[in-house]
């Protein structure tokens, strides 16, 4: 949420305590998805069944902004990465020459603020995949992606977009008959990914923003006279969720077949 962002960080969960947590749940292949980051990769590279990923926050021609995870990259990948998100025609050049596995995530919300048509061109004409069950949001959006991504024949997954332990790995994706993650992205690339797990929910999102909240006054104690607001976490999630449902109502009608428009300067 990107008022929650001003004050706060948007996690305070140690790596190894979520990698922990995610094994106990039941995960075979562990990966984390922070924006823009790979920091919390450094102290997970031991584990054998944990791959490198990141959440890269990107604009579009449009000047719009979007998040396209990438999967199973390394920290060279993750520098270059980073180089060319401004620059959306080149980081889709460079992902498709890494042979990257990489998709749009969470593609009817509001999060990343507006939105424009031809963004949904770029969407379908140059994105192999997309984010079809986000643990955080509507289950109307998640639904609207999945009828898209399939009637688009992309690729898609889904994860849980935890930025706390209660949610964690409650969103996950599954390939059957995978026995190590070089054959678990392939089946991915092959569209052979099924999602699983709980889609977003009102109470699940304020429990994890109070949850976000108490743990920045245990880090910031100074702070704690400013407690008292953890009384509007339910008014400020309200808000942001009725904002989810709207944007899905303005945005949910495009057409699924979008015409590839060359006048807008797409790859080829």
């Amino acid at each position: 949420m990107p008022l929650l962002n001003r004050i706060c960080r948007e996690s305070y969960t140690e790596p190894e305590a979520l990698y922990a947590v995610m094994k106990q749940r039941g995960m075979d292949l562990v990966t984390i998805t922070d924006h823009d980051s790979i920091d919390a990769a450094e102290s997970l590279r031991q584990h054998r069944d944990f791959f490198v990923s990141e959440e890269v926050t990107c604009y579009m021609p449009s000047e719009t902004e979007i998040h396209v995870g990438v999967y199973a990259i390394s920290e060279r990948e993750h520098i270059e990465i980073q180089r060319r998100r401004k620059d959306i025609g080149c980081l889709l050049a460079y992902l498709s020459e890494r042979s990257i596995l990489f998709s749009v995530n969470h593609l009817f919300s509001g999060l990343t603020g507006r939105r424009a048509e031809e963004d949904f061109v770029w969407f379908h004409a140059h994105f192999p995949a997309y984010e079809i069950k986000n643990g955080q949001m509507p289950w109307e959006q998640n639904l609207r992606s999945q009828e898209v991504a399939r009637a688009q024949e992309k690729a898609s997954w889904g994860g849980s977009d935890a930025h706390t332990l209660a949610s964690a790995g409650t969103t996950y994706t599954e390939v059957r008959g995978a026995r190590d993650s070089a054959e678990f992205l392939a089946g991915l690339r092959a569209g052979r990914g099924s999602v699983r797990g709980e889609d977003g929910s009102y109470v699940k999102l304020t429990r994890d923003v109070a949850l976000i909240a108490l743990a920045m006054f245990q880090e910031k104690p100074w702070l704690a006279p400013l407690m008292p607001l953890l009384a509007l976490v339910p008014l400020v999630t309200a808000a942001h969720w009725k904002g989810e449902r709207q944007f899905l109502r303005r945005w949910g009608r495009t057409p699924v077949a979008m015409p590839a428009y060359r006048e807008l300067g797409v790859i080829t």
